[in-house]
């Protein structure tokens, strides 16, 4: 069943609009302690090759030039923390995040890397940032706009905090193109994932709704219309891994 505009998927679930958020809060307080391992233990450690390919692409300012990056969803400071270490000293990045347990394990995690200088956390709703018009020179989000209720809002919210000529970047996972392959990674991502949650967080279910979000999430042409309806020009996307995830990039022109 498609959702309709009261409702939304939670994995495989329709649920309310309202609800879906509250939802996803219980499922990444479950987990924020071992978030970080778990992203290794899921992926097999291609998920740092992946954020590696987005830092890349956002190629942040290696001079002292001021330079201002939003991530959005990114709870434990991972993408900002690769940012500020290939960018100069002008660079500042704000963590946006709606879960305040993921928040706590960042700071935590900036201050043991020293970058709490360089990194700042900010509770909020990426469908209603609390930052100006045009007051951002980059915006990352790494694998959360998929539990955003409202991706249109946020997308919109994103073109509307980023400065003319800035760019918006979004790891997610995607659609696995190459057969065979993505047999074996359904079989993985629904028999391996949950039971693996269950032995290293105490907590399978929080797995299973995140590998069903996966299955749910718009194809990435479908994901790309929706980045050009939110304002954003010259849209493209990269498929990486065999299309397991894929970087999707905007501009504000």
């Amino acid at each position: 069943m498609e959702p309709t505009d009261q409702t939304t998927h939670f994995g495989f679930r329709d649920v309310a609009l309202d609800d879906k958020q509250s939802l996803v809060n219980d499922v990444f307080r479950s987990v924020a302690s071992r978030y970080d391992l778990m992203n290794d233990l899921m992926s097999g450690g291609m998920h740092r090759v992946w954020k590696d390919v987005m830092i890349n692409a956002l190629n942040p300012p290696r001079n002292d030039a001021p330079f201002a990056l939003l991530d959005v969803a990114g709870g434990t400071g991972d993408i900002s923390f690769r940012a500020a270490k290939a960018s100069g000293y002008g660079f500042h990045a704000t963590v946006c995040d709606i879960n305040g347990d993921m928040l706590a394990v960042g700071r935590e995690r900036a201050a043991k890397q020293m970058l709490d200088d360089r990194v700042s956390f900010v509770e909020g709703n990426a469908e209603a940032l609390a930052f100006p018009d045009r007051s951002f020179d980059a915006y990352t989000i790494a694998f959360g706009i998929r539990n955003v209720p409202r991706i249109d809002l946020a997308l919109r919210e994103a073109w509307r905090v980023l400065k003319p000529g800035s760019r918006f970047l979004c790891l997610e996972f995607s659609t696995v193109d190459v057969p065979g392959l993505d047999r074996l990674y359904e079989l993985f991502s629904f028999r391996v994932i949950p039971p693996l949650g269950r032995a290293v967080t105490g907590d399978a279910e929080s797995y299973q709704y995140l590998v069903e979000s996966i299955r749910k999430f718009p194809r990435p042409a479908a994901f790309a219309d929706m980045i050009r309806d939110a304002g954003f020009a010259r849209v493209t996307w990269q498929p990486l891994s065999g299309g397991i995830v894929a970087l999707h990039s905007g501009w504000r022109l």
